[in-house]
């Protein structure tokens, strides 16, 4: 535990602080890339005030973080905290391993614009049922974050999906040019009212039918503001390569900067294939800026669809709505109670989703130790039994590729979650220990970080978080989140 060294209280005769917060002794890592140094570092309104020897100085609460790491507050690039950013027992599994900013509205799924009156289809119902889409306007959600008492800081994205949902009633082929007006209508209020970019989803039913010129239509008018297009992209199995270069394509002729999604290579055949990937990352990205994202699983976790349980060598179920009880049990156990086939059990558990096993340890490795290459969760924070990534993405990626592997050092893996997911997504003041930033922080033993959670066991907390800051609130003590408008 943290030491606190000192806490005056309220008596009105001793000298006022000059911090809110101390921290001294610190090993901070700055989330630049560049060596850690020890120091002290002092929070005043919600911002980091000064970093250095700070002697004699005084403050509300002082810290010993001896022999800890102090690191600015982990961003996770990727999530589909839309709903869950609401209420704080829902977004502790991010809070709880270091995480201070999430950027929601991935995959082409967000909460706004629309209104619901009848079940979501998939995948928009991995953020909830009909009543959680009460978002007439992209605005209208920036509102009620701005409202909201949030634990955590929240950029958003605005869905490709969503937007298909609201302006078509046939999604299965390109909109018309009426529909494709109507959305580009929505992504400009959507970039007005503060979202960072357009996401898309090209793999799901909703997005399926979207042709590469709808895409850039919509990214185009996304980039005019300033927004990126964050893709996941049409296929992450057999046709990973060419859905790969469409993405870039996309990319190019809209002029906005492209963030891939979890990249991977999936399915038993397309093992070994990340070499390929990597190459057309050098060959497609020479003029086009970009980043991915991707988490330390050899497992996905999506809404439950024959054709990627076909391609893993295992799938175990998260939630089924029709029947809850098989959350936690593989497609198999399930197919053998129901006296039936795992095709045939899939149908009948649906709607709901699944943790699909189909990556290889070594593509996952490649993708992650790529130079531009940030950690995104991709938790899915509302499933029954979720895969684990939710709350052990930032810690695993500590312990296994720092600590385990050596495949990074520490100053560059805390880059990667840090600093350049900030630079990124245009997150300013943010994702660095440096005076002036926003007191996002994480203060953590590099020795003991680690997850816990675990396929079977998923819902369990990091090890080794000694302390986490919200603009300078500790976790916790406050809700101090805010809504980072672009």
């Amino acid at each position: 535990m943290i030491r606190i060294l000192r806490y005056p209280g309220n008596d009105m005769d001793a000298p006022q602080p000059v911090f809110d917060t101390l921290i001294r002794n610190a090993f901070v890592v700055d989330g630049t890339g560049g060596p850690r140094f020890k120091a002290d570092v002092g929070l005043l309104g919600g911002r980091i005030h000064a970093v250095g020897d700070l002697g004699p100085a005084r403050a509300a609460a002082v810290l010993d973080a001896e022999g800890q790491v102090l690191a600015p507050g982990f961003i996770d690039t990727h999530t589909h905290d839309d709903r869950a950013v609401f209420r704080a027992g829902t977004i502790l599994p991010k809070l709880s391993q270091g995480v201070t900013t999430v950027v929601v509205g991935n995959c082409g799924i967000s909460l706004a614009p629309l209104s619901l009156d009848q079940a979501p289809p998939a995948p928009l119902d991995l953020l909830g049922e009909a009543g959680d889409f009460a978002f007439p306007t992209f605005a209208a959600y920036a509102r009620a974050l701005e409202d909201a008492p949030l634990a955590v800081n929240v950029a958003a994205l605005v869905g490709h999906g969503t937007l298909r949902v609201r302006a078509m009633e046939d999604w299965t082929g390109p909109a018309d040019p009426a529909q494709l007006r109507a959305m580009a209508r929505d992504v400009e209020e959507a970039m007005e009212a503060g979202a960072r970019g357009l996401s898309t989803g090209l793999a799901y039913p909703t997005n399926v039918g979207a042709d590469t010129a709808e895409v850039v239509a919509l990214a185009r008018t996304a980039a005019l503001r300033g927004g990126r297009l964050a893709m996941h992209v049409r296929d992450e199995f057999d046709g990973v390569a060419g859905a790969t270069r469409e993405a870039f394509r996309c990319a190019r002729e809209s002029g906005a900067f492209l963030v891939l999604s979890h990249q991977k290579v999936a399915g038993r055949a397309n093992r070994g294939r990340s070499p390929e990937l990597l190459g057309i990352y050098a060959e497609e990205g020479a003029g086009v800026p970009f980043a991915i994202d991707a988490y330390p699983y050899t497992a996905g976790s999506t809404v439950l669809d024959p054709a990627f349980a076909s391609q893993s060598a295992k799938v175990l179920v998260s939630w089924s709505l029709p029947h809850p009880r098989a959350a936690g049990h593989t497609l198999a156990q399930v197919a053998k109670g129901w006296g039936c086939t795992e095709a045939q059990a899939l149908e009948r558990l649906k709607p709901g989703g699944a943790v699909y096993f189909h990556m290889d340890e070594a593509d996952v490795e490649r993708f992650l130790t790529f130079d531009r290459c940030m950690v995104g969760s991709d938790g899915l924070p509302h499933d029954v039994h979720p895969h684990p990534r939710l709350w052990g993405t930032f810690p695993r990626f500590l312990r296994v590729f720092v600590a385990e592997r050596g495949l990074l050092t520490l100053e560059e893996a805390v880059r990667r979650m840090t600093g350049l997911p900030a630079e990124v997504f245009g997150l300013e003041g943010r994702g660095l220990v440096k005076p002036g930033c926003h007191a996002d922080l994480v203060l953590f033993d590099p020795a003991r970080v680690r997850d816990t959670a675990t396929y079977e066991h998923p819902a369990q907390a990091a090890e080794g978080i000694r302390e986490v800051f919200v603009n300078g609130v500790p976790a916790g003590a406050g809700t101090a989140g805010q809504f980072l408008s672009a």
